[in-house]
């Protein structure tokens, strides 16, 4: 029989089961940049691992050493990244200095008129459209000063940023037998065969799959440059870098590219003849980008997904397409190694399921 005294325990538990839960979201929010950087830092671990691993047999490294080269290689690589692009930033302090957002807005409108211009001339209607819109009212150009003061507060965090993360990775390294060893007394007896083996296997997928998406950002990264320099495109290399980070987002990274790189394209070459030069160059940089697609969605990514996590292409597009309805575009950004974690556990744990035979066949 339920009793007043029932009800009003299930009514109090209830509460403090989400008054826990708010406190423990509440807690998670407030150490955020903590978790992001345990996140960089499994991310750097899953791809040090196999590297760790080669200097360990191959080259006969004791543990720590090969810790500690490792993790040189990780600060050489994020060293070069810096002076690659410091120079050119460098070159580009004065305009910064100078930047106002009435120079911008001038530009902006500019282009607007040779592009009002080019289509009077052919005789089609957007033209007036253009006008009409007072596109200048519409656009808040206020914003890119508090942009930039935003990039420079992260440059400014990005010291203490990269340390921690740094130092975090290099015990994940050093230590993963330890941890694996903790982990062992908290997994309960009757599962540490199925846990302890879904950990090496998501260990050894996700270590192939971000190994093969760095592969694959920096080919399309150096393909994004030659088209650019081809061109003549000013600051080629840093549009190349943006647009090919921006391909870690599926499907959608490469359209925001191409988007990018036209825009940019076209500012490049304000006070040239539109319809003569920057017109041509703009579509000839579209075309080169698309080919770069091309070949990266024929080549690179079949091989990555299919290869790497052991997932047919049209699985991974309609689980990429599924997270991105649902979560928007972090959840198209990270859909692959969850989904890889998800049935790695399910196989596992429930071997007999007729679909989770069927997904989970190559693994």
């Amino acid at each position: 029989m339920i009793t007043s005294k029932i009800i009003a325990n299930g009514i109090l538990r209830a509460l403090l089961t989400i008054l826990v839960i708010g406190l423990a979201l509440s807690f998670f929010y407030t150490i955020q940049s903590v978790l992001i950087y345990l996140v960089i830092s499994l991310i750097l671990t899953l791809i040090g691992n196999p590297i760790l691993d080669f200097f360990k047999r191959r080259l006969k490294f004791n543990h720590v050493f090969a810790t500690i080269a490792v993790l040189f290689i990780f600060i050489l690589i994020i060293f070069g990244f810096i002076m690659l692009f410091v120079p050119l930033i460098l070159a580009q302090g004065q305009n910064l200095s100078l930047l106002n957002t009435g120079e911008i807005e001038k530009d902006i409108m500019q282009l607007i008129d040779q592009i009002t211009l080019f289509l009077d001339g052919h005789q089609i209607d957007s033209a007036q459209v253009l006008k009409e819109a007072n596109i200048t009212s519409k656009i808040n150009f206020n914003f890119i000063p508090n942009f930039l003061n935003t990039i420079l507060g992260t440059i400014s965090s990005f010291g203490m940023g990269l340390g921690s993360v740094l130092f975090i990775t290099f015990f994940f390294l050093k230590d993963r037998r330890m941890f694996i060893s903790g982990a062992r007394k908290l997994i309960p007896n009757s599962h540490e065969d199925q846990i302890l083996n879904s950990l090496e296997k998501i260990n050894s997928l996700l270590s192939r799959y971000f190994i093969g998406l760095l592969l694959q950002l920096f080919i399309v990264f150096i393909l994004y440059l030659i088209v650019l320099v081809i061109f003549g495109i000013p600051n080629a290399l840093i549009i190349a870098f943006l647009c090919a980070v921006l391909n870690i987002i599926p499907y959608i990274g490469p359209l925001i590219a191409s988007v990018l790189a036209a825009v940019l394209s076209m500012l490049s070459n304000l006070g040239s003849d539109f319809q003569t030069e920057i017109l041509p160059t703009t579509i000839y940089v579209l075309i080169g980008f698309w080919i770069v697609q091309i070949i990266d969605n024929n080549a690179s990514q079949p091989i990555i997904f299919s290869k790497s996590v052991s997932s047919h292409p049209l699985e991974i597009f309609l689980v990429i397409l599924s997270a991105g309805f649902l979560f928007g575009i972090l959840g198209m950004i990270v859909a692959v190694p969850l989904y890889t974690i998800i049935k790695v556990v399910g196989k596992e744990f429930f071997p007999e399921n007729q679909i989770i035979k069927l997904l989970t066949k190559d693994i």
